[in-house]
């Protein structure tokens, strides 16, 4: 008999039947409350009427049309509604399937483009599992590690994250910058620096946010030096952090922005976006793929937009995010195990350590498992999956945000009654 490959693990035990909004039906007869949203993909919730209709619609009417042999209406669209958020001078498109996939187009446009070999990273960066993407990852080792030799040409530079060094956020900035400076005296000159690739908040690296003074600092040295910026809003974009786009928050425009996950509600699309000037300068052929912007992901991502307008979904993600940090501080607060509460809008994460300050991936996991118990479903994230995050569909409510807390405050005094403190 055949089965999926045994490295292919569930992270619970859940076997879903039916979505509904912030919800998965069980086949064990049970409902879930979905803090996962798919890795942070149903950005709309499940099944979203308004996107269901849309992409019934399309399979009935035109599923795939090779966007390099002709064109369809919903691309058309959806570039029409992308340049309504999209900051205005980032005007020139370019689809795929993954988030992979687009950090990997936005790799290859800034090489071909300044004539210069190398990418700056963040340390704690996650930027996909395809060679050059995992190259450029350094979230953990699981990611990149195996399959070696990696791509060259990748430098990795420090990311303020505050908790880990244990400073104040001032202090691990300025240190961060400090050091970026560093490498490009001591590792990789301007000159041979196509471009820095961050994050505006870590994923799996633990979900830490970046803040305006780091941003506007790898801007200014872009600037300074002639290397791209490139924000990754893989997971950051469509409404997650309380703003459309992350970078939205630091008061800074990228050169190539990344988008997937939540910008077509389930369905596979992802795609860069550029000032034409830059786009132009991509090398023939170097932009392409079968299934890049496929009629009905397109139509799904039209949906999805329209939806997260009229529903007014960014501005309900600031609201219930501000709710659901509340709560998860008062939870910490009396839970010696919590070391740290972070994350923007509804991109929340609480760390657990050891009674030394070490991470502790035991007791998360422990209280991850609970979670399920209690009709919780959560993810694991940072170097040793001592983080335990939350990313509900942006369509939450207060009573949905008062459910999962209710639940998360029973999964952690499950979980922590036999932690070492």
């Amino acid at each position: 008999m055949t089965a999926l490959s045994p490295h292919l693990r569930q992270a619970t035990p859940v076997v879903a039947v039916r979505g509904e909004g912030v919800h998965l039906d069980g086949e064990d007869g049970r409902r879930y409350l979905d803090f996962t949203a798919g890795i942070g993909v149903t950005s709309t919730g499940h099944c979203h009427p308004r996107v269901v209709a849309a992409a019934q619609e399309q399979v009935a009417t035109l599923v795939h049309g090779q966007y390099t042999t002709v064109m369809h209406p919903p691309l058309r669209r959806l570039v029409d509604k992308l340049g309504e958020v999209l900051p205005r001078n980032l005007d020139s498109l370019f689809f795929t399937n993954s988030g992979s996939e687009a950090v990997e187009a936005a790799l290859r446009l800034a090489r071909q483009a300044t004539g210069r070999p190398n990418v700056l990273v963040c340390h704690g960066g996650f930027h996909g599992r395809t060679v050059a993407a995992a190259s450029m990852t350094t979230s953990g080792t699981r990611f990149r590690s195996g399959f070696s030799p990696l791509m060259s040409g990748v430098v990795v530079t420090p990311f303020p994250t505050a908790f880990r060094y244990g400073w104040d956020e001032e202090t691990a900035t300025r240190f961060a910058l400090k050091e970026l400076d560093y490498t490009l005296q001591t590792i990789s000159p301007p000159a041979d620096t196509a471009a820095v690739i961050v994050e505006p908040v870590l994923g799996e690296g633990g979900y830490v946010p970046a803040n305006r003074a780091f941003v506007q600092g790898l801007r200014e040295r872009a600037d300074r030096h002639g290397f791209l910026l490139i924000l990754d809003e893989v997971q950051t974009g469509v409404g997650r952090t309380g703003r459309f786009w992350g970078h939205e928050h630091f008061g800074v425009t990228p050169d190539i922005l990344v988008t997937a996950k939540g910008l077509a509600s389930g369905f596979p699309l992802s795609g860069i976006a550029a000032p034409e000037e830059l786009m132009r300068k991509a090398w023939a052929g170097s932009q392409g793929g079968t299934y890049g912007a496929n009629a009905v992901a397109c139509a799904a991502a039209c949906a999805t937009l329209d939806v997260v307008r009229d529903e007014k979904l960014v501005e309900n993600a600031e609201a219930m995010g501000a709710r659901l940090r509340q709560g998860l501080e008062e939870v910490a607060s009396r839970t010696p195990a919590i070391g740290d509460v972070r994350g923007m809008g509804l991109m929340l994460a609480s760390e657990f350590v050891t009674g030394d300050g070490e991470p502790d991936p035991e007791t998360a996991a422990r209280v991850q498992r609970a979670a399920v118990d209690e009709g919780l479903l959560l993810l694991l994230c940072g170097a040793w999956n001592q983080v335990v995050r939350m990313i509900p569909a942006l369509v939450i409510d207060e009573a949905g945000v008062d459910e999962g807390l209710r639940a998360w405050a029973a999964a952690v005094e499950a979980g922590t009654s036999g932690a070492t403190r």
